[in-house]
């Protein structure tokens, strides 16, 4: 039996029939009262490569959302190539991007420890690697190999938070681990210690696990995404616990599921002024190419997003008609609607102090890119723009560029992290590079 808690969540909106929208332009943007950027909305919201540009902002609500079906499911992945010489990542006016570093072994998820270093999961090479610092011509002071033989390691947390973590846990695909930790240190001082021997059900479907502390230190998260694309998790009892987001304690003990039918939370995070726990979610496939949104959201403790058998509210999956109508209306709907397939992946807060002072606060997402739509979508980072910690359900394009006019694919975010002096490290397990996106007002 799958086990959830669900929260009632009334005044949803009705699902409304649209067919596949051609590319929106910055045109069709609807002009706004309060002087902010003009915002793409309803079927104009809609994108693919050919129309992602910096600063295009775009909300999509349930009511946008077409039918079931109403194209046919797609397969369209990505063959990567070698990044043309005249490629390189697109910013916003004003920014400036630097190939920070190069030749890494598929780099996923990034964090920044307490005092500045950088860490990276290479996820394939079980790996987490170090960078520190900047030099003049923008590449890291030094690099080092922090710790090896993990089991596919994405999740990276510093632990107890604050200035002088004693701890760094990584999150295997498996299994929970924590290294003792000093600040400063580039290598592993002693061996790992499990701290969660087994995540949820044996493995299988998606692979990341991310990990992180709530702002008092006594609840320990880890995301776990399905097994499946959209098995029932009445009868698959290879989805126990999964499609969730698991609360534990710091010590490994299990508590409860925090936040459930959350299909693939890749990336979560803890917002630093109001604890709430947020997620990057990729949602299901093979219903059209703008089924279902990918989100992001902040979770509401027992709260219920719907997988497998609902989306986005009170939608029911057609593969999963009749079943569990006791949920019908008790679904939560997410802070943010993404374009659908675009594999939302890491969030993180701006907390520097670079860029202008209305990105102070903001979310960074890095979109990994689309398979399952005859356009892509996606390959990309994005903004969502906050307001007293809370989203306005809008995203803006941020960086872009990963994709050539004839649509071949170079690169693919993955990681976001801010570091010391204000700038945003982008991970891109496509080229395997790390990029630097900094603010110099040119």
């Amino acid at each position: 039996m799958h086990h959830f808690r669900s929260i009632a969540l009334g005044g949803l909106g009705l699902l409304a029939a649209a067919s596949l929208a051609p590319a929106a332009s910055p045109d069709q943007a609807e002009a706004r009262e309060d002087g902010q950027k003009p915002v793409l909305t309803g079927q104009a919201a809609f994108t693919d490569y050919r129309s992602e540009k910096p600063g295009i902002r775009r909300k999509i609500t349930v009511g946008d959302l077409p039918k079931p079906f109403a194209t046919e499911s797609a397969g369209n992945g990505p063959t990567l190539v070698p990044r043309p010489k005249d490629a390189w990542p697109v910013a916003p006016a004003g920014f400036h991007v630097d190939l920070y570093a190069s030749g890494l072994d598929n780099p996923r998820l990034i964090r920044t420890a307490p005092n500045g270093d950088l860490f990276v999961a290479e996820t394939h090479a079980g790996e987490i690697k170090v960078y520190r610092g900047v030099t003049k011509d923008g590449t890291p002071v030094e690099t080092s190999v922090y710790a090896t033989g993990l089991r596919q390691p994405f999740g990276i947390a510093f632990y107890p938070l604050g200035s002088n973590p004693q701890w760094v846990y990584i999150a295997n695909t498996n299994s929970v681990v924590r290294f003792p930790y000093k600040g400063g240190e580039l290598k592993a001082s002693g061996p790992a210690e499990t701290i969660i021997p087994v995540i949820a059900s044996a493995g299988g479907g998606h692979s990341t696990r991310d990990v992180a502390f709530s702002l008092d230190g006594r609840r320990m998260f880890v995301s776990v995404g399905s097994r499946s694309n959209v098995d029932d998790a009445d009868t698959h009892p290879g989805e126990f616990h999964r499609a969730n987001i698991l609360e534990y304690t710091p010590e490994g003990k299990f508590v409860k599921v925090y936040g459930a039918g959350i299909r693939n939370p890749v990336g979560i995070a803890v917002h630093p002024q109001t604890g709430e726990l947020w997620c990057s979610v990729n949602e299901r496939d093979a219903l059209g190419d703008n089924l279902v949104p990918d989100y992001i959201t902040h979770v509401q403790e027992d709260g219920f997003y719907g997988w497998p058998w609902y989306y986005m509210g009170s939608h029911q999956d057609p593969r999963h008609a009749g079943k569990h109508p006791e949920l019908n209306g008790k679904v939560l709907v997410p802070d943010v609607l993404l374009q659908p397939h675009f594999a939302s992946l890491e969030m993180t807060f701006y907390d520097g102090k670079q860029f202008p002072a209305e990105y102070k606060g903001d979310i960074f997402a890095s979109e990994h890119g689309s398979w399952n739509r005859a356009v892509r979508a996606g390959y990309e980072v994005i903004r969502v723009p906050l307001k007293d910690g809370h989203a306005t359900g809008e995203f803006e394009d941020f960086l872009t560029g990963f994709v050539t006019a004839e649509g071949q694919v170079w690169g693919r975010p993955v990681g976001v992290a801010v570091v010391p002096d204000g700038s945003l490290i982008v991970s891109d397990d496509g080229s395997n590079s790390l990029w630097r996106v900094s603010y110099t007002g040119k």
